[in-house]
């Protein structure tokens, strides 16, 4: 039985062969009672590459650390594949519920952009939102 459900829950390597869209741009930020809501970065999927670069707002701030994974404030970070901070908000594609959502609204469950616009928004392992620019 606990191995079903990790199977249900979880999410592996092979549940995804990349993203089908073409050039798609998210903005990674956060809703402060003191600094109102602070850009973090900017996360992008364009020419088959994942590109993540902090704002200049968030360079000029010293409330918030720096995003896990990218220690670097001034680097623009390059990957063909999705990092971990942002794939978690991808849920378990074989949950029932998840699968009546990606047919209900024609969301192709390999296309990694397209799920992180329906699903990433928010996240319960942090405070951080991820909105479609």
């Amino acid at each position: 039985m606990m191995e079903f459900l990790k199977k249900l829950f979880n999410k592996s390597e092979d549940d995804f062969s990349g993203s089908e869209s073409q050039n798609v741009r998210f903005i990674l930020k956060i809703d402060d009672l003191e600094l109102g809501i602070l850009e973090i970065g900017i996360l992008e999927f364009k020419d088959g590459l994942w590109i993540f670069q902090y704002s200049e707002a968030f360079k000029n701030q010293s409330k918030y650390s720096k995003v896990i994974g990218f220690s670097d404030l001034s680097k623009v970070y390059k990957s063909d594949v999705l990092w971990p901070f942002f794939k978690i908000r991808i849920p378990g594609l074989k949950q029932p519920m998840v699968q009546e959502v990606l047919k209900a609204e024609n969301i192709n469950q390999n296309d990694e952009a397209s799920l992180l616009k329906r699903f990433g928004r928010k996240n319960i392992s942090n405070p951080y939102l991820l909105e479609p620019a």
